[in-house]
């Protein structure tokens, strides 16, 4: 059913008007609140190390060495870091990091499980200073004013440091409640046998933090833990430990037990961060211990996995170290940002010489495709953490002959109509829905290969064929919305048909013929 003149124009102005304000106005705020792509390993320096497990080692404990690794890199501050497990290798990707000596030490680091004592819990770092009140406890004078104040005691490092060494939790909450800051343990300071601070997996580091004693047991005590459904108590973890197991954690046990919460509790620690501190149900086990805390399945098997990973840790080993220094980084993406100018200058004299006045629809598709490919990559950035690479940018320079593609194939359907008698503003309609089939054809092929390449390759080919997908089906989008509307109103001005040597007849190869 053909629509009205009025109606079908109304139509095309709404399309052109409309991609217009949405790139442009999409556009202009992405560049005015800063936003921009966030730049890869290879774009932006840095260093990547593959790391390979070393002897004997559970499958699933591999994804316990990736979220530790994860951990140690978000307290490193690397912005946008990749840590990922390739098969067997973990791969991680540090981009900007400035100590990487540091980082490799870190990320290779063998984690091991421990089990400690809970001797007080404490408030999170930087918590407001506890206030007392204080008077005379013993006698009143009635009708006599009480007296209430607030002090604060300062107390300096070195007296906040030698309390939570001295392991007397009456020291460190004293300290706490007078507005002391203690601060959590940093990694290098978790030590096996000093008393230290940790957060919980739970609170996170601005979460409250438990005051821990000693090491009385690691993952070499731990034969195997498991996830089970018991009736009453639902989801729990069943643990078994080996006869030096069984005794240490017996000896923990008969010392915790009677003792008021939360001394009654044993934190399992991993990797400086408490998963679990469950409370003592009695004072001796025999090396087969149930944890129970209304547990979800999920935290069940997460609970009993990081227990296995502690019996049997991946020892990791550098299987390869990539520099990226940034100098090369950013002659790289000069390199490639040259390159993506210089194709786009030589097909924009291209497309003018050939085409004439068309050539300017191409040149100003082409810029509304690279806003609209640098806004969705810039928010994909900082949602959810998408990286440029030089893969990357080779996938948005090869999807420029995608894109030109879909104007060649357009104009050239214009020439057929226009030769067969039609004037030039009839053919713009009839020639873009049959050419459109065309190029909708040929963008799903596209797309499909870039779909095929990014889940079976891995590594950078994954970011050419991102990029790559996410060009060709934005040139949908601006073919449909901007390329057909630009040439239908062209078409609609005679004068812009008929211009000596550049005018569209000009470019379509035909006489000046109008409606």
């Amino acid at each position: 059913m053909r629509e009205w003149p009025d109606v079908a124009l109304r139509r095309l102005r709404i399309y052109f008007v409309g991609s217009l304000i949405v790139v442009l106005g999409t556009f202009a705020v992405t560049v005015a609140t800063g936003n921009a792509p966030v730049l890869g390993l290879d774009l932006r320096g840095g260093i990547s190390v593959v790391l390979a497990p070393v002897g004997d080692f559970r499958t699933e404990s591999l994804d316990v060495s990736v979220d530790i690794i994860r951990d140690r890199v978000d307290a490193l501050g690397v912005a946008e870091p990749e840590i990922s497990r390739q098969g067997n290798n973990i791969v991680v990707d540090l981009p900007g990091v400035k100590d990487r000596d540091k980082a490799r030490r870190l990320v290779g680091r063998t984690a091991e499980l421990r089990f400690r004592p809970v001797l007080a819990e404490l408030p999170p770092a930087g918590a407001e200073p506890t206030t007392t009140t204080t008077g005379a406890p013993t006698t009143t004078v009635p009708g006599a004013p009480e007296t209430t104040t607030t002090t604060t005691l300062p107390a300096d490092e070195a007296a906040v440091q030698a309390a939570v060494a001295s392991c007397d939790p009456n020291q460190v909450v004293a300290l706490v409640d007078a507005g002391a800051d203690v601060p959590t343990t940093s990694r290098a300071d978790d030590k096996r046998d000093a008393c230290v601070v940790l957060p919980t997996r739970e609170g996170g580091a601005d979460g409250p933090r438990l005051y821990l004693g000693p090491t009385k047991l690691t993952g070499r005590g731990v034969d195997e833990a498991s996830s089970q459904f018991t009736q009453g108590s639902g989801y729990t973890v069943d643990m078994s430990l080996n006869d030096e197991g069984s005794d240490a954690f017996d000896e923990l046990a008969a010392e915790s037990f009677p003792k008021p919460p939360p001394q009654n509790r044993v934190a399992i620690v991993l990797d400086g961060i408490v998963q679990s501190s469950p409370a003592f149900q009695e004072s001796q086990f025999g090396g087969n211990v149930q944890i129970t805390g209304n547990f979800s399945p999920s935290e069940a098997d997460d609970l009993a996995t990081i227990i296995n990973y502690g019996a049997l840790p991946v020892h990791l080993e550098e299987l390869t170290v990539q520099n990226v220094s940034p100098t090369l980084g950013d002659d790289q993406l000069e390199a490639g940002i040259a390159a993506g100018v210089v194709g786009l200058v030589l097909v924009a004299i291209y497309m003018l010489v050939y085409y004439r006045l068309l050539g300017l629809v191409v040149i100003a598709g082409l810029l509304m495709t690279g806003m609209l490919v640098y806004t969705l990559v810039s928010y994909l950035g900082d949602a959810v953490g998408l990286t440029l690479t030089l893969a990357g940018v080779t996938g948005l320079i090869v999807s420029l002959g995608v894109t030109v593609d879909s104007y060649v194939v357009y104009f050239e359907r214009l020439k057929d109509e226009v030769r067969n008698g039609r004037t030039v503003r009839q053919s713009v309609d009839r020639g873009f829905k049959q050419s459109f089939r065309t190029i909708l054809a040929a963008d799903i092929v596209s797309l499909i290969g870039a779909a095929a390449l990014y889940f079976v390759a891995v590594g950078g080919v994954r970011g050419f064929a991102f990029f790559l997908g996410i060009s060709t089906a934005l040139d949908l989008a601006v073919t449909y919305f901007f390329m057909h509307p630009a040439v239908a109103l062209m078409a609609r001005r005679p004068h812009l048909v008929r211009m000596k040597g550049v005018g569209i007849a000009a470019g379509l190869d035909t006489p000046a013929v109008t409606a």
